[in-house]
């Protein structure tokens, strides 16, 4: 070759693509390449469909979190703060702030006739708390403006309608763990709250343990004064709502409790992070199985063609061309596989929820426990990026599987090649 032929030539690529295609004598060996490049699909698809089905499930319970939970909130020290319209103005004054709403919060048992329930209280301002978070969005019965002060009204979840039996317009009690000293010795405070509205978050937690009431009526059932027990935030970049809340709270002049939605959730963020990035390196593993087993097809390759590669050497190729042969061929194998696996991959993953739910209504059982898994539904979110690193790894790991078969025939001997020809 003169120095100026390009590194690949067009015959190079014929002959690879020849040694792909079945021949009378090589079936075999074209099984086993067409196995590779299906073992390299079904590697790359499984590894896409993992990744959306987490990223899904991570992007799916963030927003339902968020939809429900404010983005920061800010507390006094023992749970109660009295000027707290001047955190609020505070607050106001900051631009990443959208919206505050104070609340009063407690811990009590609810009682109906039958079953009991522990829950979390949360005493708002209805108008607020609709321009702080999704809340009213989320009702199922009823509105969040029903509750009204001295109305007493209540709103729940609907996994805890369901288990206390109630529905609109149901009285139920409420006990506090705030005692009050009677003749007959100290006694849980009680009062008893009409259901005003259901609501329906999609997550198990917040539908079976959360409770509004209007924050007047929560004032009055802690005794908290003409004081609340903190505000709450919306930010404009709820990613940056630890720095948001910091900062009203440093402007506020401190002696606050300050936390936000990454703090209260960290736990469960970072163990889907984790388990995202073992799950990637074991599947990776996978693939690169799948790739690896493009050496062995090559080697029978070389092994199968040892006479023609003989022919091609005595007729002038060298070695680089030999290697070159080899080379693309590994990489059509590679390419195929990649192409075939991004395509199902993709494909799978835009329709993984349809999928389950056909597979759920067929076997008659939930992949995802609403109790266990935080959402019953079975969540997609496909990130090309992604798809563009998987795909890259699946075809450098299939190329550089083809390195050593191609040396091997790179490196054959013509007349060892035909001695026995």
């Amino acid at each position: 070759m003169s120095e100026s032929a390009p590194l690949i030539n067009p015959y190079e690529i014929s002959v690879a693509l020849r040694y792909l295609r079945s021949r009378n004598k090589s079936r075999f060996v074209s099984f086993i390449s067409m196995i590779s490049v299906v073992g390299i699909a079904l590697a790359t698809t499984v590894l896409i469909v993992v990744l959306s089905v987490m990223n899904g499930f991570e992007y799916e319970v963030r927003n339902r979190i968020l939809t429900v939970v404010s983005h920061a909130s800010i507390s006094g020290i023992d749970n109660y703060i009295d000027d707290y319209r001047y955190l609020q103005d505070v607050a106001q004054d900051d631009e990443r702030v959208i919206s505050s709403s104070a609340f009063v919060e407690g811990q009590g048992i609810l009682v109906s006739e039958l079953d009991i329930a522990g829950v979390r209280l949360h005493g708002i301002k209805p108008e607020a708390e609709l321009a702080t978070s999704g809340i009213g969005g989320m009702m199922r019965e009823g509105r969040l403006e029903d509750l009204k002060p001295r109305g007493y009204g209540i709103v729940i979840g609907s996994v805890l309608a369901d288990e206390l039996g109630l529905q609109l317009g149901d009285k139920v009690v409420m006990l506090t763990t705030q005692g009050t000293m009677t003749p007959a010795g100290l006694m849980p405070r009680t009062r008893r709250f009409t259901v005003t509205s259901i609501f329906h978050a999609g997550m198990y937690e917040y539908d079976r343990t959360l409770a509004y009431t209007h924050i007047e009526d929560a004032g009055r059932l802690f005794r908290a004064g003409s004081g609340v027990t903190g505000v709450r935030l919306a930010v404009t970049d709820p990613m940056q709502a630890d720095k948001v809340v910091r900062q009203v709270a440093r402007e506020y002049g401190g002696g606050v409790y300050v936390t936000d939605w990454t703090r209260q959730q960290a736990n469960f963020f970072r163990s889907i992070e984790l388990t995202k990035s073992i799950v990637f390196i074991i599947l990776l593993l996978v693939v690169a199985v799948a790739a690896f087993n493009i050496v062995s097809t090559l080697v029978m390759v070389v092994r199968d063609k040892r006479a023609e590669i003989g022919i091609l050497r005595s007729l002038g190729a060298s070695r680089l061309s030999m290697l070159c042969v080899f080379v693309l061929q590994g990489t059509f194998i590679g390419l195929l596989g990649a192409v075939f696996g991004v395509f199902f991959g993709v494909l799978l993953s835009w329709n993984m929820p349809a999928i389950v739910a056909v597979v759920e209504a067929v076997l008659g059982f939930r992949f995802l426990e609403a109790d266990v898994y935080f959402i019953s539904d079975f969540p997609s979110r496909l990130l090309w990026a992604d798809v563009l690193k998987v795909s890259l790894i699946a075809f450098v790991l299939a190329v550089l599987s083809t390195l050593y078969p191609a040396w091997k025939a790179a490196t054959t001997r013509p007349a060892e090649a035909l001695r026995h020809e």
